[in-house]
């Protein structure tokens, strides 16, 4: 793309950058607008999801000024038992227990895969032709890597 910016520009902030700025919304009573920089719709749409699971939120949406500008602005409203710095904090909280919770997860299930009377085969062959795979983690780990092309990180 002749207009797109340089790669290393969408994640990597510039001197004086701040990673997140809170804007309070002074028309509307207990609202906040939060910029997340060098972000996509990843954080935006799981940040929105967990915000909206919490107790007295009245609102949160997401958006993404435009495709080029790597920034996600996120704005919340509560019904004012709680500020929107704090449901936030809340959610990210919320969001990290359930995403080690999933790795966990994934870990027991690739280890599950590579004993041979769980499933009867391998989850996770190895793409190593004739590649064995023990039960440690550091096997299955690597064999869930090298089946991934190495994206995996446990």
């Amino acid at each position: 793309m002749a207009n797109a910016p340089d790669r290393y520009t969408l994640f990597l902030l510039q001197p004086g950058e701040q990673r997140i700025e809170v804007q309070e919304d002074m028309r509307i009573p207990n609202a906040a607008t939060f910029v997340f920089n060098k972000e996509d719709h990843t954080l935006g749409n799981m940040l929105r999801h967990a915000v909206l699971s919490m107790p007295g939120v009245l609102f949160c949406g997401y958006k993404v000024p435009h495709p080029l500008e790597p920034r996600v602005l996120v704005k919340i409203q509560t019904d004012g038992s709680q500020t929107p710095v704090e449901v936030l904090q809340q959610a990210c909280t919320k969001l990290i227990v359930h995403i080690g919770s999933l790795k966990q997860n994934w870990a027991k299930e690739v280890r599950l895969g590579t004993d041979s009377g769980s499933y009867g085969t391998q989850l996770w062959p190895s793409y190593e032709p004739g590649a064995p795979m023990a039960g440690s983690d550091y096997d299955a780990d690597r064999a869930a890597g090298g089946a991934l092309g190495g994206y995996v990180d446990m």
